[in-house]
């Protein structure tokens, strides 16, 4: 029955895992800029598939005109639509909705800029798909949008979650487990700031599939450490962290660049970006141990059973890693 129970946890670990990456955030993004007295130009990205566009589309009020400018141009992950909006008065004050969002599990970021300085940036969700536009910028608008793209990057970035569970497999102790999830952060942090700054900047296939490659790694050192032997990354698995989280932190600055961040407002976004991103992992982290102390009270402390996480783990990062490298 023990055998059974932990063979169900690792079946719903897989399926998780499947269920996860599929479902990577990318928002829609809809970008409205004044050009001239009420008339703005419109920039309207779509997340696709290889075979499936989402049927969503911005509504404005009917005194607006929308008139497409350029044919649509597919992009990787995305298709590009180009528009002119033309009204009888400002963009201010009136109601912005997206038709079908509420069909969909997809968030559309909104950046809005008029000609008198107010920008705007707010997050439309399929619970919430309209919005009356603001008079007045607001700075609590674009943090509350970030942390939320942030939590939910990372609760729905299963490759970066995996890494962390096989952390906290291996660190033994609270003060050692609390030193190399803050190593992770400060490393993630580090090169997502820079990558959104211009600063530093890696191809992002390439580090996806070593970000693929460093959880193989950790699961192999999951058996090291389950057969008895003394490794570095048992020691001061905080380096180990480090080390593999800088690239983590251009996998972030991926999803970042895709989500896009508000020109006048970048600091603000980034810093936000990242507390969310930190708020989901410590949820995370905090159902892990949850999940492990209960999984202790009922399950045998020596089992060959045990071996089937890090197999599972590895498992699934070496079907990424291959898949990954297939992209190149």
């Amino acid at each position: 029955m023990r055998l059974f129970v932990k063979i169900l946890l690792i079946d719903l670990l897989v399926l998780s895992c499947h269920f996860s990456y599929a479902h990577e955030v990318r928002p829609a993004y809809l970008q409205i800029h004044e050009q001239t007295h009420n008339t703005y130009s419109v920039l309207w990205k779509v997340p696709r598939t290889v075979d499936k566009v989402l049927n969503i589309q911005p509504e404005f009020e009917k005194s607006f005109t929308l008139t497409e400018t350029v044919p649509p141009r597919i992009l990787e992950a995305f298709v590009l639509y180009s528009y002119q909006l033309e009204g009888e008065q400002s963009i201010a004050n009136t109601q912005l909705s997206i038709y079908q969002l509420n069909t969909t599990g997809t968030d559309v970021l909104v950046d809005i800029q008029l000609l008198n300085g107010q920008h705007h940036s707010f997050l439309l969700r399929p619970t919430k798909n309209s919005i009356l536009v603001p008079e007045t910028s607001n700075k609590s608008n674009v943090a509350k949008t970030y942390v939320i793209l942030g939590v939910e990057h990372i609760l729905l970035g299963f490759d970066h979650l995996l890494f962390v569970l096989a952390l906290v497999l291996i660190t033994k102790g609270f003060k050692k487990l609390l030193k190399t999830i803050t190593a992770f952060t400060l490393a993630h942090s580090i090169t997502l700031s820079f990558s959104a700054l211009g600063i530093a900047n890696l191809p992002g296939l390439p580090v996806e599939a070593v970000i693929a490659l460093s959880i193989v790694f950790l699961a192999l050192e999951i058996l090291k450490i389950q057969q008895g032997h003394t490794t570095l990354t048992s020691q001061k698995p905080w380096i180990v962290a480090f080390s593999f989280g800088l690239l983590h932190g251009f996998g972030f600055a991926g999803a970042l660049q895709d989500i896009g961040l508000p020109q006048n407002e970048i600091t603000l976004a980034l810093a936000t970006f990242n507390v969310g991103v930190e708020l989901g992992q410590i949820l995370f982290v905090l159902v892990v141990l949850l999940i492990i102390r209960f999984t202790q009270s009922i399950l045998p402390s020596k089992s060959w059973s045990e071996k089937l996480v890090p197999y599972a783990i590895g498992s699934m990062a070496a079907f990424w890693l291959i898949e990954r490298i297939a992209g190149f």
